[in-house]
């Protein structure tokens, strides 16, 4: 199966984008808009994401979100892995927060 891929930097501003990292990665740091289902728990919550528009998955790397990526595609959604992760967002210089209280980073 082919899953799309794309880089950070064309991640459309109002994608819908899906962080399935585990909750500690999240809270260290993450897209201020992104939506947080760890992967782990997505099976149960499919029905939180959207079937009516593409679904960027991202991960620390892009092996998780590849996985999630996939499968998600092979239930006929829209779905695309963001290549090389947080790691890649934080090395562009994209925005991140944390909910932490502390400078967020990609852990």
């Amino acid at each position: 199966m082919t899953v799309p891929e794309i880089e950070v930097n064309d991640v459309p501003a109002d994608g819908y984008l899906l962080d399935v990292r585990e909750r500690e990665e999240w809270v260290a740091g993450h897209a201020p808009e992104a939506v947080h289902i760890p992967m782990s728990e997505i099976q149960g919550r499919v029905d939180e994401v959207p079937a009516d528009r593409t679904v960027y998955v991202v991960c620390r790397v892009g092996g998780r979100s590849f996985q999630v990526a996939a499968w998600l595609t092979q239930l006929g959604r829209e779905a695309v892995n963001v290549d090389g992760g947080m790691q890649s967002w934080e090395a562009s210089g994209k925005q991140m927060v944390s909910e932490s209280g502390q400078p967020p980073f990609v852990a």
